[in-house]
């Protein structure tokens, strides 16, 4: 299918992603870990609202992950072994920081960069969400240029998870958001991407799963008809074989609405601010950041990765990957870089995001059950 993309705002749609990515995580970390029914039971149904605290959300790794992605790629935008060496250097100095919340194959990916271990060396056997959450950014930057996504996906994936399942369901994650990235909302179609993805997968499972999202949504199934097929009934697991279907089915049923999109996802339970923040960068990559509800950005109280950096670190990737300099894999904004970050802020931001999410953590043991 032929795709006119001069009408679409390049930098509305990067500023999408990584907003979208945020929004998602925010409003799904209050239920991490919580089974459908639970998370229901505390925090209500739909519409959702940011109920980290006083009404107000907090971004955790799964939007700071995509933000890191983001400068590596504006450090290193046409190589991906020296983009894997800054993405690297940048998860090195985001553990220094004492983030309250990392992955546990993501750390120890971490600990053998810190020990010397190279990035084509430092990854862990793990099928684990890390890889995924980074893929809605690199797909939707590089969906100008898509035969450069694939090498950028494996050097973010390996860096950290070595099960080659992590690897595919990053890359159909990422090749899903290059698709976005370059069509009009209504232009997404799921009758036409699902098997487009399905023929880039060999792991059974995972085929199996992306075969029945195709045969649900051509019934117009909903999200908790299609995680009860794939026996998801308590929530959404941290395993990629899980969660990039989940992803996928629920941005696909309504590739134009991104509140009911993140609202389906987030609903299943389970590893609720990673599903939410895929979804959200998906639906970012669809509908731009002018699609995300106001109140929903408005909510995010978070610093020194505000609303407003996300924004700016969207329009930088922007005029770096545009035009013959994205197809060159070269910078076409003077060499801009990667955008500055007040990093002495971060284990100030980290210490208190810890308290408060401790404070869920009590919550979580006190009625109703």
């Amino acid at each position: 299918m032929a795709i006119e993309t001069t009408s679409i705002d390049r930098e509305d749609r990067l500023a999408g992603v990584l907003l979208g990515t945020a929004v998602g995580d925010a409003l799904g970390l209050p239920r991490e870990g919580l089974s459908r029914r639970r998370a229901a039971r505390l925090f209500g149904a739909a519409p959702l609202e940011h109920r980290f605290v006083l009404g107000r959300g907090m971004i955790s790794d799964d939007a700071e992950h995509a933000c890191m992605t983001a400068q590596a790629l504006l450090a290193a935008p046409g190589d991906a072994a020296r983009f894997a060496r800054s993405l690297g250097w940048q998860l090195r100095g985001w553990l220094a920081s004492l983030p309250a919340g990392v992955g546990y194959a993501t750390l120890r990916a971490i600990l053998k960069l810190w020990i010397g271990f190279s990035p084509e060396r430092s990854g862990v056997f793990s099928a684990g969400n890390g890889a995924a959450m980074r893929a809605p950014i690199l797909g939707a930057t590089l969906a100008l240029t898509p035969s450069r996504i694939e090498p950028m996906v494996r050097a973010s994936t390996r860096l950290t998870h070595t099960d080659p399942r992590a690897e595919e369901g990053a890359r159909i994650i990422a090749l899903a958001a290059a698709y976005a990235a370059v069509r009009a909302p209504e232009q997404v179609n799921p009758a036409e991407l699902l098997p487009m993805l399905r023929e880039r997968t060999a792991d059974p499972e995972l085929g199996r799963r992306l075969d029945c999202a195709a045969e649900l949504l051509g019934r117009r199934a909903s999200a908790a008809d299609f995680a009860g097929a794939i026996g998801l009934t308590e929530g959404v697991s941290g395993f990629i074989v899980d969660t990039a279907p989940a992803a996928l089915f629920c941005w696909l049923a309504h590739p134009g609405d991104f509140r009911r999109a993140v609202e389906d996802v987030i609903l299943l339970g389970g590893d609720a601010d990673s599903t939410g923040a895929i979804v959200g960068g998906l639906a970012g990559a669809t509908v731009g950041a002018r699609g995300i509800p106001g109140a929903w950005l408005d909510g995010i109280a978070d610093f020194p990765r505000s609303v407003a950096w996300m924004r700016r670190l969207g329009a930088r990737l922007a005029r770096a990957f545009r035009g013959e300099g994205a197809a060159a894999g070269e910078r076409v904004s003077g060499g801009e870089g990667p955008l500055g970050l007040f990093w002495p802020a971060l284990p100030v931001r980290n210490l208190i995001f810890l308290a408060l999410a401790l404070g869920h953590g009590f919550r979580r043991m006190l009625p109703p059950y």
